[in-house]
């Protein structure tokens, strides 16, 4: 760790580190007391005693960022995993170097997730920045209010809603390159009706067409062969449609919303390994709603909840293998659908010394899946599945409560001492109930200066995916899907220090531990009477999910943000993550097993015996450094810098075990640079000029996928 944090630190300080928070080129903001996801609660930012950020609509806007990914990219704590990769592709998050699919994402409180998806993961692909309010990023394990899957963070999108009355419009136009022979165009466009009686509608329509790289990196070196003349280039193509309608005004704030995805991707069959017919096709329609209610200045009620149907079809179709249009044969195409209800009732209250909320929720899932595969290359294969009359689906419900109890309590003079406590139950259909806490001691030593703790635990649910998968071995009878999974239990410690010197400087650091036990991992199965290093495909017993193991992550957090002089901001951020698996045979459910071998799929390891230390993936430590120049009112100047450290990634390899397993290897480290002109043309209409990767720096985000090389954005804004 020591090594790491002078290395990282080395590179802040010559500048050789990547994209940074942008702040408000315009003038800064001081943050006053809003909707704070860490608490459920209004509260100043400043006085919370967690790892939080908040990013406003124009830190979002002046960020230059074209996707959600690349702007969370940009944050301590976030790795986001394709967001240098073609646009389109799986973008997934990890916090802190949690799971991909262990960071809670909401857009007004509603979770967004798939549950079609073997681990429930969203892909940040599919959010676009449009009509966005703010984003608050709470980092660290917060199961105790937003129960499964917030064991690294939450990430809450908060959308539009009404603004000062009359009409009002903001119109972007963006163009682009990254690469020969790629483009990018888009369209975003937000209108806005307010009445002064609290009324508002609002609408959206935001579009991108991109014509891009090659997904995957050619291994083909062969000129003659058919495959290197012939590589794809791979497109994206995405449309959302939003409305929303509400009234907002003294007690009352009601309001109900529609947003309808449509998205196209051209993707490939796997690394180094190129395909120009396939495809996958995403649909998703979100309806939330919500009321909120204030009694009295002390007390007041919300309700919000949202559903969401989605339908993602693959289509792999023949591919052309040799100059003479041969087709290799095969076809497979594969609809995953899902609907998800979510709906949570939750009163807020706010005494002298005492504030806090109570809720309860309930949170449906369903899911189904049908494909079909043919395949004439050694004879006519045909196989078909559909689990629609399956009915697979899950209810949870759950009750929580925090409360954040000031010193004030027993005596004025311990009035700068918080105690923040919190309790969740919650009760699943399948594995019964599961209860999670938090216990978050704060003192503020001064103003500004607030010095935190906070020891939480946190649990992730098992996937419909991982519980009903009917897949099964015709020898050993055991299916994929394993309904006596347990969920994951995570076990998190934090401390940390934030302070606002004055209005022109403030920084925070972090330190925490999260450890995870019972970690869902997928599994091949062996013949139990046969020696492992004599296994062949005829001990196959078949593959399935299982409890298994320990993760622990650790690290340590710094930001600063600060006006260095009168038309010159400076942030950086810096993030070092560590992490290890640990196994022991002694986990294994051997009743769903039947005492059968256990190979781990993701790295091919047999376990047979104690297993200390294995280092995850994708897991990079991280540094960002942004610097923004205002020489006039109209113009802004920034650059933007990246450093991700050298970190394991996986690969395919066919010699571990008969069927062969994932094993990983080393990615170098990589530093990236931007720079963005912003100009105001004229009070409403705005001209921003991106170029990104300055220097065409070529590196590995994912192995065998391609990133973008240098690319030029120009975006035009009319807003009034």
């Amino acid at each position: 760790m020591k090594r790491k944090t002078t290395l990282v630190f080395s590179l802040l300080l010559a500048s050789r580190i990547g994209h940074a928070q942008q702040v408000d080129t315009t003038k800064t903001v001081e943050l006053q007391s809003i909707s704070i996801s860490a608490t459920r609660s209004e509260k100043n930012p400043k006085d919370v005693g967690r790892s939080i950020t908040v990013l406003t609509n124009d830190q979002i806007k002046n960020s230059g960022a074209n996707t959600l990914a690349e702007l969370l990219s940009m944050q301590e704590g976030l790795s986001i995993v394709g967001a240098g990769l073609n646009p389109g592709q799986l973008q997934s998050v990890f916090t802190r170097g949690a799971n991909s699919n262990q960071t809670n994402v909401l857009i007004d409180g509603v979770k967004i997730s798939n549950p079609s998806a073997t681990d429930n993961g969203i892909d940040l692909s599919e959010i676009s920045l449009s009509n966005i309010d703010r984003i608050e990023i709470v980092r660290g394990n917060h199961s105790t209010l937003y129960g499964s899957s917030a064991i690294g963070g939450v990430i809450n999108i908060i959308t539009k809603k009404n603004q000062t009355p009359g009409f009002h419009t903001d119109v972007e136009l963006k163009a682009g390159k990254f690469g020969s022979g790629t483009s990018l165009f888009g369209e975003n466009i937000g209108l806005n009706y307010t009445h002064k009686s609290g009324f508002y509608i609002n609408g959206g329509l935001f579009n991108t067409n991109v014509k891009g790289i090659n997904a995957t990196v050619d291994s083909v070196t062969d000129p003659s062969n058919y495959k290197h003349n012939n590589l794809d280039k791979d497109g994206f193509k995405k449309t959302d449609l939003l409305g929303k309608i509400g009234f907002k005004k003294d007690k009352w704030d009601v309001y109900a919303s529609y947003k309808n995805v449509n998205q196209k991707t051209d993707v490939d069959k796997g690394a180094f390994n190129d395909d120009d017919n396939y495809t996958t096709a995403f649909k998703r329609n979100l309806t939330s709603y919500g009321a909120s209610y204030v009694l009295n200045p002390k007390i007041s009620f919300t309700f919000f909840g949202g559903i969401t149907d989605l339908k993602q079809v693959f289509i792999d179709d023949s591919s052309k293998i040799n100059p003479a249009g041969d087709f290799d044969g095969t076809y497979f195409t594969g609809t995953n659908k899902a609907f998800v209800a979510n709906n949570e009732l939750q009163a807020n209250f706010k005494f002298k010394g005492l504030s806090g909320v109570i809720g309860s929720g309930l949170f449906v899932e369903k899911m189904t899946f049908s494909s079909y595969y043919f395949s004439n290359t050694w004879g006519v294969f045909e196989s078909r599945v559909d689990l629609e009359a399956l009915k697979i689906n899950v209810k949870t419900v759950n009750q929580f409560a925090h409360f954040d109890i000031s010193g004030s309590l027993l005596s004025e003079k311990l009035k700068a001492f918080n105690l923040g406590l919190g309790l969740r139950n919650t009760q699943h259909q399948l594995f019964g109930s599961n209860v999670t806490y938090e216990i978050n001691p704060s003192i503020k030593l001064s103003e500004g200066k607030l010095l935190y703790a906070s020891y939480a635990t946190g649990f992730n649910a098992p996937t419909l995916y991982q519980l009903f998968s009917t897949d099964k071995d015709f020898t050993s009878g055991i299916t994929r899907g394993n309904k006596t999974l347990k969920p994951e239990n995570s076990t998190s410690f934090e401390i940390g220090y934030k302070q606002n010197v004055n209005k022109n400087l403030s920084y925070s650091i972090a330190i925490f531990n999260n450890v995870v036990e019972n970690s869902i991992n997928y599994v091949y199965l062996w013949d139990k009477n046969t020696a492992i290093d004599s296994l062949g495909y005829g001990e196959y017993r078949g593959d399935t999910y299982v409890n298994l193991g320990k993760q622990t992550n650790q690290g340590i957090e710094f930001t600063v943000n600060t006006k260095v002089a009168k038309k010159l901001w400076l942030n950086a951020n810096v993030s070092l993550i560590n992490g290890k698996l640990e196994f022991n045979p002694n986990a294994i459910d051997t009743s769903h097993t039947q005492n059968n071998h256990v190979q781990l799929f993701n790295s091919g390891v047999f376990i047979n015996q104690k297993i200390d230390n294995i280092e995850l993936v994708r897991r990079p430590s991280t540094a960002n450094f942004g610097v923004v120049y205002n020489p006039t009112n109209r113009l802004s100047i920034g650059v933007n810098l990246k450093y991700i450290s050298g970190r394991k990634d996986i690969y395919y390899n066919p010699g571990l075990g008969p069927f062969g397993a994932v094993a990983s290897k080393n990615i170098s480290e990589y530093a990236l640079a931007d720079v963005m002109v912003k100009y105001s043309i004229t009070k409403n209409l705005n001209s921003l000029l991106r170029i990104e990767n300055l220097f065409d720096k070529n590196y590995n985000e994912i192995y065998g996928y391609a990133t973008r090389g240098r690319g030029f954005y120009l975006n035009l804004r009319y807003s009034f």
